[in-house]
Formats: structure tokens, C-alpha cells, sequence
């Protein structure tokens, strides 16, 4: 299975997750979400296969979650794949599918353990050292 990530270029966490991604030799197969967007049974899936609720996949910081009211507990799962397909921002990312499992990945470091051969080092946009263990 090749890696897929649900990219947003803007994002840096995603930035680095993607550079770490590549300086383990693996070419992904890159989906900018913001673009492309989701459909209802991809977001199942990946929440399924994350193995949390989708509520956990929001992303509050800079998007309308807050102003739709997907925050509130008793927003149905389906409230929230309606917003996130129509506001594909919504979504929190970088969402990595690999064969060792898909993974949420923030920080960008939580990609390191679904890869095959993971960068003994790796330096973040921020200067940040990063070495795997």
C-alpha cells in the first residue's frame, strides 16, 4: 500500500508531515483536500480506520466550526460530515493512510511510526529537531 496524505500546503504541520513522508524515501500519493474535497464514506472510513469519533477530526483553529455549531455535544455525526464536505476546512490535518494504519498527525511527528523506513533525523520548518524513538 502506498502512503496517502490529506494535505492542506498552507498548513505547516502538514508541510513537515509531507517532508518527513519524503525523506523516508516514500513518494506519497498527495490529496489536497481543500481542492478535491471529502465525500461522506472517506470521512467514515478514515475516522473509522483512526479509530476516533469524527467530532475528533475537527478543526477548530481558524475555520466555522465554532460559528456552525459542530462544538456542542449533542451534534450528530451526520450535522458534522455535512459541514465537513461543504467546508472542507473544517477538517483537521494532516491525515496520513499508510499500511501500519492511519493517523491524525499532529503533530507531524505521530507520521514517523507509519512509515516503513522513518528519517533517522529530521528538522522541522522551525528549526525543531526531530529523531524517532
Amino acid at each position: 500500500m502506498s502512503v496517502t496524505i490529506y494535505h492542506n500546503p498552507d498548513c505547516g504541520t502538514s508541510r513537515n508531515t509531507l517532508a518527513m513522508i519524503r525523506a523516508s524515501g516514500e513518494e506519497p500519493v498527495v490529496v489536497e483536500y481543500l481542492h478535491a474535497g471529502w465525500t461522506p464514506e472517506l470521512l467514515r472510513r478514515l475516522s473509522s480506520e483512526i479509530g476516533v469519533p469524527l467530532r475528533d477530526l475537527i478543526r477548530e483553529k481558524g475555520t466555522p466550526a465554532r460559528e456552525f455549531g459542530l462544538l456542542a455535544d449533542a451534534v450528530s455525526d451526520e450535522a458534522i460530515i455535512s459541514a465537513m464536505v461543504n467546508h472542507p476546512i473544517i477538517v483537521n490535518r494532516p491525515i496520513v493512510a499508510a499500511a501500519k494504519g492511519t493517523r491524525l498527525c499532529r503533530p507531524s511527528e505521530v507520521v514517523l511510526g507509519l512509515l516503513d523506513t522513518p528519517p533517522t533525523t529530521f528538522t522541522k520548518e522551525d528549526g525543531e529537531v526531530v529523531v524517532p524513538g
